[in-house]
């Protein structure tokens, strides 16, 4: 009878740890300074916010960790509000005077890069390392 219960359990239970739940780790290094902090938002690849975050910096870089994430394509994109406004501060003609970076670390030629080129595929718990740009 214990025997049979048990295999009932597991059965019951099986499509719940079939769902894989995965970590993301954002490293963002080579930041200008220390001061401020990180704004970084993650979108799934329908560009949909799923969760954004404010982190403060230490030593130059910070590091974001997101857990309990589905297996999916994920994008993000960040920037370092030096000034804690919370807002990214640009010159009188746009520019970002503030640095900002997306996943993959795509090349930028006249504006923010394509979606796609910032998407990447979350399989298993993964580390991202980013750079900013500054203008």
């Amino acid at each position: 009878m214990k025997n049979k219960t048990l295999i009932l359990l597991a059965f019951c239970f099986a499509p719940f740890l079939a769902i894989a739940q995965f970590s993301l780790t954002v490293e963002i290094v080579d930041l200008r300074n220390s001061k401020g902090q990180i704004h970084l938002e993650l979108c799934n690849e329908k560009e949909v916010r799923v969760t954004g975050v404010t982190k403060s910096i230490t030593d130059n870089k910070c590091r974001i960790v997101f857990e309990n994430l589905k297996p999916g394509k994920y994008a993000f994109k960040f920037f370092h509000d030096e000034n804690k406004n919370e807002i990214i501060d640009v010159n009188w003609i746009g520019i970002p005077k503030e640095g900002f970076g997306f996943s993959n670390n795509p090349s930028m030629t006249f504006g923010p890069p394509s979606f796609d080129k910032t998407i990447f595929e979350l399989k298993e718990s993964i580390a991202i390392k980013c750079k900013p740009k500054y203008f």
